[in-house]
């Protein structure tokens, strides 16, 4: 067999070209879970999919989460970052060839769960890449960067699937979703390397001490706690402007102003951090805008000011709260680490929604959920201040 070696990328470069190369590898991961979004309306007719049989081939995205992430980071004891991000674009693009050629929901759900296995491991590598690269200079601003790549690519697909699906078929949806995943795979194998500081460190030590692990529990608890609340929003603010009287295209577009919004402000919001340094001032009023603009959205004639601010500040801080994975951790345990952080991760955003959905089967009224996602982030917030407490009596001590 024959190795194949990562470019030699200059020094001077390599960390901002090697961000390029993760953010645009890391957007095909929402390019591919939006696949099923997309593609609701043809698998109903043609295949006579029920809409709950839709919600559930979307949620299996998710489920390997559930029960991969620990083993995940395991696994960086052995292979290199590299190899497993390679092989995680593998699964996701052979789950996508699997669904473009499924006549049925088994083969649908199969590629799926195997898409989703790649999102696992993809989820916790590049986000461990990235911390390697940039860990004690601008952090938060690559974090922020790189976390926009999702919803840049469910933006992506939004758009782009929608088209192809017009013309070539739903089938095409998938295989080009495919593609693209196969196609960052080859990327990643022939175009990364790892940064030389971490070489230097054995980066495959197994478990945590107590003290990274409840800095790492923490971490991990806010970034569940912030994914959950803009989910939630996503989820049920369109139906408080129907209520209202939008229209539901109107509605969604409104609210998805919010999406569009934050592909940017995460990463300027990332880098006033890291000029500053005062990442825990920039969090705390982050979170107040999103408690407040969530709490007015009732207020229908200003939901689009409302989702401007909310995606505009509300939601930037995402930069800012990945930057705590590389306070949690030391480098040698950074694989590890991040499957801890990321299946509670995974059990947070898994179970929000359901909760969200119960309040409103329960009241019939959309603004229960609202408030709900109001909770989740200033819950974030409190307990960012917790970590950052616990943080700063470790380091005294």
């Amino acid at each position: 067999m024959i190795a194949i070696e990562p470019l030699v990328i200059p020094a001077h470069q390599a960390r901002w070209l090697i961000l390029a190369l993760l953010f645009a590898c890391r957007t095909g991961l929402g390019f591919q879970f939006q696949t099923l979004g997309s593609v609701s309306g043809p698998l109903t007719a043609e295949l006579g999919f029920s809409y709950a049989e839709i919600g559930t081939l979307i949620g299996l995205f998710m489920l390997p989460g559930l029960l991969l992430a620990l083993p995940a980071g395991y696994m960086g004891r052995y292979l290199q970052d590299r190899t497993l991000v390679g092989l995680a674009f593998l699964c996701l693009g052979a789950g996508g060839a699997l669904a473009s050629v499924a006549h049925g929901f088994g083969l649908l759900a199969l590629g799926r769960i195997a898409a989703g296995t790649g999102f696992v491991f993809g989820t916790i590598f590049l986000t461990k890449m990235t911390a390697d690269w940039f860990a004690g200079k601008e952090l938060a601003t690559a974090m922020g960067i790189l976390v926009m790549s999702w919803p840049f690519g469910i933006a992506m697909a939004q758009i782009g699937q929608v088209w192809i699906d017009a013309h070539f078929g739903w089938r095409a949806v998938l295989a080009v979703a495919s593609a693209y995943c196969t196609l960052s795979a080859l990327a990643v194998f022939v175009l990364y390397r790892a940064p030389p500081v971490v070489k230097l460190v054995q980066a495959s030590a197994i478990g945590l001490p107590r003290a990274e692990l409840l800095l790492t529990l923490l971490a991990a608890t806010v970034w569940g706690l912030f994914n959950a609340g803009y989910i939630v929003y996503l989820s049920f603010a369109p139906r408080i402007l129907m209520a209202g009287g939008y229209e539901s295209a109107q509605a969604a577009a409104v609210i998805s102003i919010a999406s569009w919004v934050m592909i940017f402000s995460g990463p300027i919001c990332g880098q006033i951090a890291d000029r500053t340094g005062k990442r825990d001032a920039i969090m705390y009023v982050c979170a107040t805008v999103a408690v407040v603009s969530l709490l007015l959205l009732k207020h229908t004639s200003l939901a689009i000011v409302l989702s401007l601010l909310f995606g505009l500040i509300g939601t930037a801080s995402a930069g800012v709260i990945m930057a705590m994975t590389v306070d949690a951790m030391a480098p040698q345990r950074r694989a590890f680490g991040m499957g801890v952080f990321f299946t509670l991760f995974f059990v947070i955003v898994t179970l929000a929604p359901p909760i969200a959905g119960w309040l409103f089967d329960r009241s019939t009224d959309p603004y229960r959920p609202i408030i709900f996602a109001a909770l989740l982030f200033a819950s974030a917030a409190l307990v960012y201040w917790v970590f950052s407490v616990v943080k700063e009596r470790m380091a005294s001590a």
